[in-house]
């Protein structure tokens, strides 16, 4: 941060920040072409069903061939459907081949963006064939590498955990916290209700992952996210 403000990059005041601004306006770079390839049959992880309908159902308006046996054929791409981990630990717990493994982030609605992580020994051909077939309908994709908890996955549980975590040492009620947060920060919702739309018990079993894997103390669920998420109770929920 000290660097950037000595070389004077102030965002908007300056023109250019993080992001480029032209007359005030972030300048969005152009998404890169969709690969232009084959698009093999696809098979989908069971291993979440509620994200696996939500995924049958987009490959069904993409008009992609999708293989329903319990196990994948040879010629099938194979979508594994994470949270918390990264694509290699997800095809593997499945007894996949990595090789044709793609994971696709589920957390958030795959109407805007999605995101696609591949394992350190997939073959180009299967990712390009992931991406070309995730972005036949002209939605943007971008496409990282394997990373427990994707991006998304990752930022929104440790603010959602931060905040459970706020209201756990009574700062502030949850509904002080989340609105503090939410107005201060411009964020759409605040964090513990954005952390409800998206379910308390997907937030801890990101976090439950993601701290099992990196052992980074950051990463433990708080007892609020933790007795909310068993009992079923909003996160704005106070203690009684």
């Amino acid at each position: 941060p000290r660097q950037r403000l000595a070389a004077g990059l102030l965002g908007r005041k300056t023109g250019q920040g993080f992001y480029r601004y032209l007359e005030g306006v972030q300048q969005v770079p152009a998404e890169p072409p969709a690969p232009c390839v084959a698009l093999p049959p696809v098979w989908v992880s069971a291993s979440r069903p509620e994200a696996r309908e939500a995924v049958l159902a987009l490959l069904e308006r993409l008009g992609a061939t999708v293989e329903q046996g319990a196990r994948p054929s040879a010629e099938a791409l194979c979508l594994v459907l994470p949270l918390g981990q990264d694509a290699t630990c997800a095809a593997l717990a499945e007894g996949l081949d990595p090789v044709r493994c793609v994971a696709l982030d589920t957390l958030l609605p795959l109407d805007r963006r999605r995101v696609l992580m591949t394992t350190p020994v997939t073959a180009a051909g299967w990712r390009d064939a992931a991406h070309a077939l995730l972005a036949s309908d002209g939605t943007p994709v971008s496409v990282i590498r394997d990373s427990a908890g994707f991006v998304a996955q990752r930022v929104l549980a440790q603010v959602i955990n931060i905040a459970c975590d706020m209201a756990q040492q009574g700062v502030a009620s949850a509904t002080d916290i989340d609105n503090a947060i939410r107005l201060g920060l411009g964020y759409p919702m605040g964090p513990l209700t954005w952390g409800d739309a998206l379910g308390a018990g997907q937030v801890l079993q990101i976090l439950d992952q993601l701290h099992r894997y990196y052992r980074d103390p950051r990463y433990r669920p708080s007892p609020w996210l933790m007795r909310r998420a068993h009992l079923g109770l909003s996160l704005l929920a106070p203690d009684s």
